[in-house]
């Protein structure tokens, strides 16, 4: 579900090399505008609507070169660059959980070079507890696939989803219907943006996105192969690591050992905290966790702290975590828990008339291949053709990190 643990997918050194990078690079986003490029006065309309774009702020102007070396600094095969790419971060129109109008920002991502019209990859991310850290904030691993695709020639709209990023609010962890719509609201002002900045889009979509983001990306799909927008068309899908199965397969993995524990514990603090927010789980924190802990999560996970802040202020596993009655409710989930649970799981209930390929490992100890398994099963239910790809024996991160070049090379054989 997740970008969490970023110190097991790369060393701190790294990090330090690239964020280096970043910023000797700010004297070239010097000469990109200095100040975001809102919407035109003369386009405003009394009445707003979804999608409709607020702003456009460069954020990163990339050439080949930085690409591979951004690329081969997560030991990403860059292989596929072949062009430079400039980077902007949208703010855009959308609607909270509830329906009421908010704003929220992404990233797209566009290639220095290639057609003059292009397609979108809608590229959705794992779980992130800083807002700061969210793709058109902070370059690091979150911007890994959309630098990826677009330096193969692709414009790539990544959301922030609401709450991350520049987005007012608290993020809805794992409420599908929401990162769903703020999703192709995000596709909607990445036209319009696109088509300012010289670069039109043809309406072609692929689908990716990793963790969190795999299970949105197949939400994604499904929504545009039911008409969500006439100007966009599924052209194929390709999620990596989703958590699709959150009653049969991740919230039991978080029990029996198949989830590790320092992930197992953010992603159930988080996931309760979040959907308390929509559902009635708790009335109290200390309902659903022991002291101390009780007393800080929710603020923990406000958006305002960095994910290793978070972990050490948590404890050390999921049992040590929950009240006993609420460790039990669930390993046997009912009621509110379950309902919860089971609105995030029907994102594979379909059948896509598009190639798909659903790309996971079996080292994986954050979100298990059974998730991806039960997928599978399910779109091949409903006579849809799937491939699953198993990376084999390395992790959550490394699942995405080897996926990704492999994603791209699947987008270019697919015909449109």
């Amino acid at each position: 579900m997740s970008d969490e643990t970023r110190t097991s997918h790369g060393s701190r050194a790294s990090r330090r090399t690239l964020r280096g990078l970043a910023a000797a690079a700010a004297l070239l986003l010097a000469g990109l505008a200095a100040a975001p490029v809102a919407a035109a006065a003369g386009e405003r309309t009394q009445q707003t609507r979804r999608g409709d774009l607020v702003a456009v702020t460069p954020v990163a102007d990339r050439d080949a070169g930085q690409v591979r070396s951004f690329l081969t600094g997560w030991d990403v095969d860059a292989d596929g660059v072949r062009y430079g790419l400039r980077a902007y971060r949208l703010t855009y129109r959308t609607v909270d959980p509830y329906g009421t109008p908010t704003t929220a920002t992404g990233l797209l991502t566009l290639p220095r070079g290639g057609g003059h019209r292009l397609d979108l990859v809608s590229d959705t991310h794992g779980t992130m507890v800083d807002r700061d850290y969210a793709p058109s904030v902070s370059e690091d691993f979150g911007r890994v696939p959309s630098y990826v695709n677009a330096a193969a020639g692709r414009a790539v709209a990544a959301p922030d989803y609401l709450g991350l990023g520049k987005g007012p609010g608290p993020h809805p962890y794992l409420d599908t219907a929401s990162s769903v719509t703020a999703s192709v609201d995000m596709l909607r002002a990445a036209r319009t943006a696109a088509e300012r900045l010289g670069r039109p889009l043809t309406g072609a979509v692929y689908a990716t996105g990793f963790s969190q983001g795999g299970q949105v990306a197949m939400a994604l799909g499904r929504a545009l192969d039911e008409g969500a927008d006439r100007h966009f068309r599924l052209v194929a899908l390709a999620p990596v690591s989703g958590p699709y199965d959150l009653e049969g397969q991740e919230m039991p993995a978080l029990f029996d050992g198949r989830v590790n524990d320092t992930s197992g514990v953010l992603y159930i603090a988080y996931w309760l905290v979040a959907q308390n927010r929509l559902h009635p789980l708790y009335k109290d924190p200390s309902e659903a966790f022991r002291a101390p802990w009780a007393s800080r999560v929710e603020g923990l996970l406000d958006g305002s702290h960095e994910q290793e802040d978070v972990v050490r202020g948590l404890a050390p596993s999921v049992k040590q975590l929950l009240t006993p009655a609420f460790y039990e409710r669930l390993r046997h989930p009912s009621g509110a828990v379950l309902d919860a649970m089971r609105t995030a799981d029907h994102t594979c209930d379909w059948k896509p008339d598009v190639p798909v390929r659903l790309y996971a490992a079996a080292g994986d100890t954050d979100v298990p291949l059974g998730n991806t398994r039960t997928c599978a099963r399910t779109l091949a239910g409903q006579g849809a053709r799937v491939r699953v790809v198993d990376q084999g024996a390395v992790d959550h991160f490394g699942s995405v990190l080897v996926s990704a070049p492999q994603v791209v090379r699947f987008f270019d054989g697919v015909r449109r």
